[in-house]
């Protein structure tokens, strides 16, 4: 179906759903930290998620695919 890039740098702070979760549209699915903030990732639609690509602690990039979708 798609997936969610980050779209900014920073740290992932805290991964919030896991493979099989189903998430609404406005559900934060992950928190990065970027210059001491907490930044939530959300995703847009009712999903499934297929895959998160990210693991807490690990540094990301702007456009980075951080979670893939059903």
């Amino acid at each position: 179906m798609g997936h969610i890039s980050s779209y900014m740098a920073g740290n992932v702070f805290k991964v919030l759903v896991k493979t099989g979760d189903i998430v609404e549209s406005g559900d934060d699915v992950v928190i990065l930290e970027s210059m001491k903030m907490e930044i939530p990732i959300t995703v847009e639609s009712k999903s499934v998620i297929k895959d998160v690509k990210v693991r807490e602690g690990e540094f990301v990039n702007e456009g980075d695919i951080i979670i893939e979708l059903e």
